[in-house]
């Protein structure tokens, strides 16, 4: 007899979530079974062209706690996620034989090493459609007003050219399936030793001193917004340096898409409606433009935000010096300011805003070596890591990017001003003495 009954897999990689997850969305819209996978793929813990792994115990176990949260939110919704410790090319295909899956639906990728991984399962898992969806902007590209080709090369451009003119899509609800939706699953979730890695336990100074997953996600914004109503004072204390509240750190969350940048729009909305509106409430919106900006950078751009002379094509002579570049990573340059923020990402996997600007700006501008070596160190190391924030980002500072301005940080100025009374360097500068 012929099969009639439908199966949608839904593959996760950085759309971790359930709640406003338009790939789950719309997998679930019709009367089809629902499966989840979800591949710890060994490229990804694999050593880069400059020497670093690409991605570090911090991040591996920020991702381990992640997976362990949506497999736990995804049963109660009678979905299962299979969860694997091998390449999705080789996983998917046999999932895609095993449970006759009609269809693939994932969330749309851009960048090569993406597209290389996506084409690979595509060559392998024949005769499945596939549903690519947009699932991670606050600004849908469907929406905007302006072709991606366009996509202005000043950010305060790009920033009027939306925020008054294109609504914010509401968020979605995946609805709960029915039982029988539940398949049997005796795939495990891998811990740091099978990834490669040493169990730790996390630094005591963190900043960021938070699990992953979504719940801890959604506790997060509701603490940061209602009960404490830290949001009010975003923007006097985002650049702060010590402590969990002084930004509001969904960055690492939004960076493997256990939140959705538009569930903190709503809330934010939200919070200004019940409470009050400033300064502060904008601000943090403000933020989630920038990230969709590079974003839209990189749609635009493509692989030339990996390149050397970056989306400017600017010839530079930069330097490669081993010695150079080992004393920025383990802190021990002529500043004590660069030094403490890089202490503080070696041991926690977290740096500031204000950190990382100065520490970048301090590797191209004033150490002049190449900017790639830097971003993929943080690429490496940064619990938040995003392709597109962070390759942006390290361009601009490069001046290589969507700086007109090509600024060049005076890194003993920034401590006087944002460290003056030396708390933050003594914690880190101790620390590293021990």
């Amino acid at each position: 007899m012929q099969k009639t009954e439908i199966t949608n897999l839904v593959w996760f990689r950085n759309d971790l979530r359930t709640n406003d997850n338009l790939v789950l969305y719309e997998a679930t819209k019709h009367n089809a079974k629902v499966i989840g996978v979800y591949c710890f793929d060994p490229k990804q813990f694999e050593v880069d062209t400059f020497g670093f792994k690409k991605t570090e115990k911090f991040r591996a176990k920020f991702l381990i706690e992640t997976v362990k949260n949506l497999k736990s939110q995804l049963k109660d919704l009678n979905i299962e996620l299979l969860v694997y410790h091998e390449h999705p090319e080789t996983v998917i295909p046999e999932i895609c034989e095993t449970h006759d899956v009609n269809a693939i639906f994932l969330q749309k990728e851009w960048t090569q090493e993406e597209l290389n991984i996506e084409n690979s399962v595509r060559t392998k898992a024949i005769n499945v459609n596939w549903h690519s969806i947009y699932n991670q902007f606050l600004f849908h590209p469907e929406d905007i007003n302006f072709e991606i080709s366009k996509t202005p090369q000043v950010f305060t451009a790009f920033r009027k050219k939306l925020e008054k003119y294109v609504m914010i899509r509401e968020e979605v609800t995946i609805p709960k399936r029915p039982e029988n939706n539940r398949i049997e699953n005796n795939t495990t979730i891998p811990n740091l030793i099978e990834l490669g890695f040493e169990e730790f336990e996390s630094h005591p100074h963190s900043a960021f001193p938070f699990k992953g997953g979504e719940s801890e996600a959604l506790n997060r914004m509701e603490d940061y917004f209602f009960n404490t109503k830290k949001l009010g004072f975003y923007k006097k204390t985002r650049n702060g340096l010590v402590g969990k509240d002084y930004s509001s750190k969904f960055s690492p969350w939004l960076a493997n898409g256990s939140m959705s940048a538009r569930t903190i729009y709503w809330k934010v909305k939200q919070f200004e409606n019940e409470h009050y509106k400033n300064q502060s409430t904008y601000w943090l919106i403000f933020e989630l433009i920038w990230r969709d900006y590079f974003k839209y950078i990189s749609l635009k751009h493509g692989d030339q935000i990996f390149k050397l002379e970056g989306i400017l094509h600017k010839n530079y002579e930069w330097s490669s010096d081993r010695t150079q570049i080992e004393q920025w990573i383990n802190g021990e340059t002529a500043s004590d300011f660069v030094n403490a923020n890089m202490i503080e990402l070696k041991e926690t996997g977290w740096m500031s805003n204000r950190g990382r600007q100065n520490v970048a700006s301090y590797f191209a501008k004033e150490l002049e070596l190449d900017w790639r070596i830097g971003a993929a160190y943080f690429e490496s190391l940064l619990l938040d890591y995003d392709v597109h924030s962070n390759y942006g980002n390290w361009m601009y500072v490069a001046g290589v990017g969507n700086d007109p301005r090509d600024r060049k940080f005076n890194v003993q100025l920034q401590a006087e001003r944002y460290d003056s009374n030396g708390k933050f360097r003594n914690l880190w500068l101790q620390t590293s003495l021990f």
